[in-house]
């Protein structure tokens, strides 16, 4: 894919530095107009950014599996539970709001590295909580990473490699958020002291890429304004808007149900079906995800109004079938719901970043994705905490049909609304 006038980027087999037109229209290297050589090329940069990016979506993931675990040893509720899952989306809304958009100022790595040694100082924290205030707090704090590294490392992908950029967006969080469900579950069910070891693990890897940004080039050049961006806001460029509005429902239902399922699946597992192995519970979530990637992967050839149709539906269907596996108590039929939702949870978040993102240029890519990331995480936190916040009144079983009950509505106005305003990307 070519660049913007004034704009380019070394693609994936491209061994040369990256390269950006400033504006009397000479040419700033990467490296150089950073004061400092660097060894390794763009193309080692967009690796160290993937595995960043899905570093800190694993740790995010990775408490989900041991809900049940905190449930036993602090009593936690499913109220409290959300009361936890609210504080990290707090927390990240705010780094979103606040620093989502520094790298494009300061540069990628001093965000890179800031976001690396908060979600050390949260692995920490949660190796040493014992109580549901300690736990929060680690939450909290998570959150900051979340929100602070998501977008500088989404940046600095698409700064290193403009054609792959969007779909290694896409599938990272999925990859990431997998990784950490199905990874802390394994360890629960095997392996000596999950409380503790699942985060000594997430803390030896964050530990190591620290040491390897040392030796990453920096793919942003720094500009006046920093401080100023730090005031809390949205910023959607104007050419970006038109498309922001029109994925905004389908991003709603897709985040809104991920949501659902990194906060309460297990406990409905758990305690609606009757299956105490977080394993299952575990499992169940890391579906979701994983065919959310691989969809990515098959679909990413196809034009993004049909991935993002194709999507909806799967949406629906899913949720429709998982419902029923609910009702019915059968694990084989939930898991197959949440395949066919994972398809459509993964097509409908390609399709709208792949539609999205081109519409930026580069200064304007991570304060974008921030507001991208501002929007999907208030749908992906906010039906959730209200679910929490009603399983004392209705009970678990009736908010998990409610909950997806209106995840297939909003998708299916989403599709109807797609069809009745098609506009091919």
């Amino acid at each position: 894919m070519g660049g913007r006038p004034g704009y380019r980027v070394a693609d994936l087999d491209d061994p040369v530095d990256i390269r950006i037109l400033n504006s009397r229209g000479g040419i700033m290297h990467g490296t150089e107009s950073h004061g400092h050589s660097r060894s390794l090329s763009p193309n080692a940069m967009t690796i160290f950014s993937f595995a960043g990016a899905v570093l800190i979506a694993a740790s995010s993931s990775a408490v989900t599996p041991l809900y049940h675990l905190y449930q036993e040893s602090m009593h936690l509720t499913p109220f409290l539970i959300t009361i936890v899952f609210s504080v990290y989306v707090l927390g990240l809304l705010v780094a979103l709001l606040t620093v989502g958009g520094l790298s494009d100022y300061v540069g990628r790595r001093p965000v890179i590295l800031a976001a690396l040694l908060v979600n050390a100082a949260a692995m920490i924290l949660f190796a040493t909580a014992d109580n549901v205030g300690q736990l929060i707090v680690a939450r909290a704090v998570q959150g900051i990473c979340v929100g602070t590294g998501t977008t500088t490392f989404g940046a600095a992908m698409l700064d290193t490699n403009r054609a792959r950029g969007p779909l290694l967006n896409s599938v990272t969080a999925f990859i990431g958020l997998a990784v950490g469900a199905i990874g802390a579950a394994a360890l629960i069910t095997f392996a000596p002291d999950p409380l503790h070891l699942v985060y000594d693990v997430l803390l030896g890897v964050t530990i190591l890429l620290i040491a390897l940004l040392w030796v990453m080039p920096e793919s942003a050049p720094k500009k006046a304004g920093a401080l100023a961006s730090l005031w809390p806001h949205v910023s959607v460029p104007r050419q970006s808007r038109s498309v922001f509005l029109r994925i905004t429902p389908v991003t709603m239902a897709s985040w809104g149900l991920g949501g659902f399922h990194l906060s309460l699946m297990p406990t409905v597992v758990a305690t609606t079906m009757g299956i105490g192995s977080p394993w299952v519970g575990g499992a169940v979530v890391a579906t979701l995800m994983i065919t959310g990637a691989v969809s990515v992967a098959v679909f990413k050839d196809s034009p993004a109004w049909h991935v993002l149709l194709a999507g909806t539906f799967a949406l629906c269907l899913g949720v429709a079938v998982s419902l029923f596996g609910i009702a019915q108590h059968s694990v084989a039929v939930l898991f197959a719901g949440t395949a066919i939702a994972g398809i459509g949870f993964g097509t409908a978040f390609s399709g709208t970043l792949r539609t999205l993102l081109p519409t930026s240029e580069p200064h304007q890519r991570a304060a974008l994705l921030a507001a991208f990331y501002v929007m999907s995480y208030l749908a992906f936190s906010l039906p959730a905490i209200a679910a929490g916040l009603s399983v004392p009144v209705i009970g678990l079983s009736t908010v998990a049909y409610v909950y997806g009950s209106a995840v297939i509505l909003l998708a299916v106005a989403s599709m109807a609304a797609s069809l009745w305003n098609r506009q091919p990307t």
